[in-house]
């Protein structure tokens, strides 16, 4: 293969590796918040339960899987999962993880507003400081530990 070829043909498969991995972690930024507020407000429909008696038990279980809310939960965090799987066989996890942080900005949001949390200001500040250290992160190669022909 000529040089200027061979050269071309990693770029592109480099960018084509960076655009696929933003795609994967995009849904997993997406969908991992949205499969802990769904899960977490199912739950509080479902309500507390004062024991764990078998029966009780049983009781709290069966409401719990019988409730829309919770099984679109347990949805979201399955397309999470399917996409954290997928892009952890090509990109390094050094980057992943960093990268996919950006979903605690998303958690807060709809904490605040699905859940109607109060954020304290520290808080947002935390996140603020989390959204930096993403943007560092997505500067650089989502995998160095191979070539980048995936």
């Amino acid at each position: 293969m000529h040089s200027g070829m061979k050269v071309h043909f990693l770029n592109h498969a480099s960018e084509a590796l960076r655009t696929k991995t933003k795609i994967l972690i995009f849904t997993m930024i997406v969908f991992g918040p949205l499969g802990e507020v769904l899960l977490g407000k199912g739950v509080k429909e479902v309500g507390v339960t004062s024991n764990w008696a078998p029966a009780d038990a049983f009781h709290f279980f069966a409401r719990a899987f019988t409730t829309g809310t919770i099984w679109l939960g347990i949805a979201s965090f399955l397309i999470f999962f399917v996409a954290y799987t997928l892009v952890l066989s090509w990109a390094d996890y050094s980057y992943v993880q960093p990268a996919s942080a950006m979903s605690y900005v998303l958690i807060t949001v709809l904490a605040h507003f699905v859940l109607h949390e109060k954020i304290a200001p520290t808080r947002w500040a935390g996140v603020l400081l989390i959204c930096f250290g993403v943007l560092v992160v997505g500067h650089t190669q989502p995998r160095t530990t191979e070539d980048d022909s995936c």
